[in-house]
């Protein structure tokens, strides 16, 4: 079978391109720079895979760090080999974990309609309740009990379980209370059948190391892994994907840059590249070559993380391989320098503003802290410079949107108390209504019946005729979630309606964009019929802020900014004790943590496709700051 397309990118490629695209069996570690075209290889080889074996059924499983990277790797897949693309499994390592603990989890007393919980007041309202039921003694040390919600992360991140908790924390001062909270949290979970974020990776990890003939079948049906970002991998992850693949098991295509690892903070390592290598025996191929930003820029990186140790030693330096340059050599970089940091968001703002409309959509502001960018936002939005920061959110905004979710919840478990608490208190909130959430319960339970249709029972008649819309939409699903697609259609088109020439529901905008972006991209990805309990752990993993309309200018930290390029962009804050961070200073200047704050601005300036301007303030918070040491390493000062 032809593929037009899929031929057509593959002769686009470059010999070392194609040589990675082509490798064979075994493991393989592809060091890819910043705009070297990696996702164009990840995408090819699982297309290569794929075509040249049109009779067999086995399927390929790609992993990465973001839904918008996996959904990304999708569309290009199916467009390169239609009729193919179902065979590829492509997916943040969370939506692979949960999709395993969905089909086997049972085995460990999983339910596979578990709810996912990312949210923190889901997590404490978890935790408070089971320290509660618990009935745990007074602390010696009286606090809020939520501050071990960060710790059981960290242990979950390591793969400690409760019962191997006491050992990890004999340091702790109030460690026996803490090894309590988190067995009496775990059990909770289970009770009511949910897991939280950092759960999916350790609980899969459990599952395929309790009974490893999961992990046998696995390897077995998709004999061939790609790993995406694998710089970004942290213990637990580097463990499971050891864990999956046996003793045996090499067929590993791991793409990384150990330039770019910025989230040591959540156990991102140096050290997982070396021990892939090892445990692995992998082959390693560079991909030097960056084909996004102006010479200058690239001159400018490789000066600059050249004064990074922790670093593989034969790596090779980035080589400019942009072709078609819009603008003039010296206008690539432009270094401002301003008085304090009002002076900066306002010479910035000014900046930005003079420039022509059409360019606000690829235009990004970066600094290392938000509430640097917060002042730009202040000075854009003053100028009349469409302008917002983007950031991960994890819940829609809207009370109408909370309360539809929630409800769809509630059909997938009829008998969540909590979550059905949550319904009554939001729906009371949107109609001044008074129902009472343990009436309901007490008389759901004495007529055998489940507490949503109780409470449908119980609202009052004289509903507005907006939320009595919204109730009537909802009937059906009283009998099962067959038809949520044809209500959720229904009460979008509703909440839509209602917006029309009303400027006072931006949030409820926000949340239907937002909302219809998701939907696509599940359906796209996963399919359009998945069943709810399905959509709704998938609606879990995504962030529900909408893609900002096209002329707008973007402002992100630069965590945020990892993965993405745009036309111009602004790196602010460029002075000691801001970047690099007070706290790197503090470590040392060959520290762990100053070799993290360079990778940062590496990073940052790395996401330039025509211009960058670097600028910094001679003060901050009325302290004067020396120039950053990275403007001097980058070549831009003198020494």
């Amino acid at each position: 079978m032809k593929y037009p397309e899929f031929e057509s990118a593959l002769a686009s490629l470059t010999d070392i391109q194609k040589t990675a695209v082509g490798f064979g069996d075994g493991a393989l570690l592809v060091l890819a720079g910043p705009g070297s075209g990696k996702t164009q290889v990840l995408t090819c080889r699982i297309a290569k895979l794929l075509a040249d074996s049109p009779e067999k059924s086995f399927r390929i499983l790609a992993l990465t760090f973001t839904n918008k990277a996996a959904d990304e790797m999708k569309g290009r897949v199916s467009k390169f080999v239609p009729g193919s693309e179902e065979r590829a499994n492509i997916g943040t390592f969370h939506s692979f974990c949960a999709q395993m603990l969905r089909q086997h989890g049972i085995h460990l007393g999983i339910q596979s309609d578990f709810t996912i919980y990312s949210q923190d007041d889901d997590r404490k309202a978890v935790l408070e309740e089971a320290v509660k039921k618990a009935d745990l003694p007074e602390s010696r040390y009286p606090a809020d009990d939520s501050r071990f919600l960060a710790l059981i992360d960290r242990l979950k991140s390591r793969l400690i379980a409760p019962d191997r908790a006491r050992e990890a924390l004999k340091t702790l001062a109030d460690a026996e209370r803490a090894v309590a909270v988190y067995q009496h949290y775990e059990s909770e979970l289970r009770r009511v059948n949910a897991l939280d974020f950092n759960s999916l990776i350790f609980e899969a990890h459990r599952l395929i190391t309790t009974f490893p003939a999961i992990a046998a079948r696995y390897r077995k049906s998709h004999p061939y892994w790609l790993v995406d970002e694998f710089q970004d991998t942290n213990h637990a992850q580097y463990a499971l994907l050891k864990s999956l693949a046996g003793d045996e098991f090499k067929n590993i295509f791991a793409v990384a840059d150990d330039d770019q690892i910025i989230y040591q903070w959540n156990g991102a390592s140096f050290r997982n590249m070396q021990r892939f290598t090892a445990d692995f025996k992998a082959n390693s191929l560079q991909l030097p070559t960056n084909y996004r930003c102006p010479p200058a820029i690239v001159e400018a990186a490789n000066n600059l993380v050249a004064y990074n140790a922790e670093r593989t030693s034969t790596k090779a330096p980035l080589v400019a391989g942009k072709k078609h340059l819009r603008l003039p050599p010296e206008e690539h970089v432009k270094l401002m320098v301003f008085s304090d940091e009002e002076a900066e968001a306002t010479g910035i703002a000014s900046e930005i503003s003079s420039k022509p409309k059409e360019s606000f959509g690829e235009t990004a502001v970066l600094a290392r802290t938000r509430s640097l960018l917060e002042r730009i936002l202040t000075e854009l939005q003053k100028a009349g410079v469409p302008s917002i920061i983007a950031q991960r959110r994890d819940d829609f905004l809207s009370p109408q949107f909370r309360w539809f979710v929630t409800f769809l919840k509630q059909v997938v478990r009829p008998m969540d108390k909590r979550n059905m608490t949550v319904l009554v208190d939001s729906f009371n909130r949107l109609a001044g209504t008074k129902v009472s959430a343990e009436q309901t319960f007490v008389e759901a339970e004495a007529a055998g019946q489940n507490y949503l249709s109780t409470w449908f029972e119980n609202l009052p008649l004289e509903l507005s005729p907006e939320l009595a819309s919204l109730v009537t939409y909802g009937v059906p699903l009283l009998t099962g979630p067959q038809e949520f697609r044809k209500v959720a259609d229904k009460v979008i088109a509703d909440f839509e309606k209602r917006t029309q020439g009303n400027n006072d529901h931006a949030d409820l905008l926000e949340d239907i964009a937002a909302w219809n972006e998701i939907t696509r991209e599940i359906g796209s990805t996963v399919g359009r019929n998945i069943p709810l309990d399905q959509f709704l752990q998938e609606l879990q993993l995504r962030s529900k802020e909408p893609t900002p309309k096209g002329a707008t200018v973007r402002l992100m930290t630069i965590h945020a900014a990892k993965g993405k390029e745009f036309d111009f962009v602004y790196l602010i804050g460029l002075a000691e004790s801001v970047i690099p961070s007070y706290q790197s200073i503090q470590k040392g200047d060959n520290s762990a943590e100053m070799e993290e704050e360079r990778r940062n601005c590496f990073v940052a300036i790395t996401r330039t496709k025509e211009s960058l301007v670097l600028s910094r303030a001679e003060r901050y918070r009325g302290y004067s700051k020396e120039p950053s040491r990275f403007l001097r390493e980058m070549g831009f000062l003198n020494a």
